[in-house]
């Protein structure tokens, strides 16, 4: 029996928590799964469990060890599961990102386009066109692993550091996306610019993004970029529209 096919595993992690793994090995299966499992565990509101977070393939369940113990929430999870093959898999809301591919916001697209055995323009339109899903949200607040790219796109991280790509800069490896949420180095390549703030501290929705959204970015000109970037209302310019 294939992976994404067996029974979830359910594994003690610290003292205070629940990991339900999906798979070992990343699929679009097996992160739809645990997307749909961590709203159904928040739907569910689960007596002592204090946080729910899902990662690439797995869902944390955290509980209050004074409120509840690990059997207890181990069993509830399994019993939860028992649905799951019912759980609407399907992302809950759409989402448009402007991204402006010019030479000055795309230091690096020729070269992951080169990887991925496209010409630049080849690469902007084959990303343009993708409906992504938002795999995980780590690594900083409220960035986005988005995935999958066709089997071309797993190209590989760069042997050394960007010292410095900026927050918005649209990044490439391992048939994945990521919109970083601040000024970071990183071995991805920058194929790209959003004006969009994955994380907005001072929101009443810090994360605009969730877990198992879909995203869909459009290419605009350097100009247009220029002009999202100072109207801070707009967020960028990106919009969604909601699915279910």
């Amino acid at each position: 029996m294939g992976d994404d096919q067996a029974q979830p595993a359910l594994c003690p992690l610290g003292i205070d928590g629940v990991l339900v793994r999906f798979s070992r090995a990343l699929t679009s299966q097996s992160n739809a799964q645990a997307s749909a499992f961590c709203e159904q565990i928040r739907a569910a509101d689960v007596l002592g469990v204090t946080e729910v977070a899902s990662s690439l393939t797995s869902v944390r369940v955290g509980f209050d060890p004074e409120v509840t113990d690990r059997q207890a929430i181990s069993d509830k999870l399994r019993e939860m599961l028992q649905n799951q093959q019912s759980a609407d898999t399907s992302p809950r809301r759409l989402w448009h990102i402007p991204v402006a591919f010019g030479p000055g916001h795309a230091p690096q697209l020729q070269e992951a386009a080169a990887l991925a055995g496209l010409t630049p323009d080849q690469a902007i339109a084959e990303i343009t066109a993708q409906v992504l899903r938002v795999l995980a949200i780590g690594f900083a607040p409220g960035q986005p692993y988005l995935g999958m790219l066709p089997p071309h796109w797993d190209i590989p991280r760069q042997s050394d550091l960007t010292p410095k790509v900026p927050r918005g800069a649209l990044v490439a490896a391992v048939r994945q996306l990521i919109v970083f949420a601040a000024d970071t180095p990183t071995g991805w390549r920058q194929i790209g610019q959003s004006a969009f703030s994955v994380w907005q501290p001072d929101s009443d929705v810090p994360f605009p993004l969730d877990a198992g959204d879909a995203v869909q970015f459009c290419a605009v000109s350097d100009d247009t970029l220029r002009d999202l970037q100072v109207n801070s209302d707009s967020n960028g310019g990106a919009r969604f529209e909601v699915l279910r």
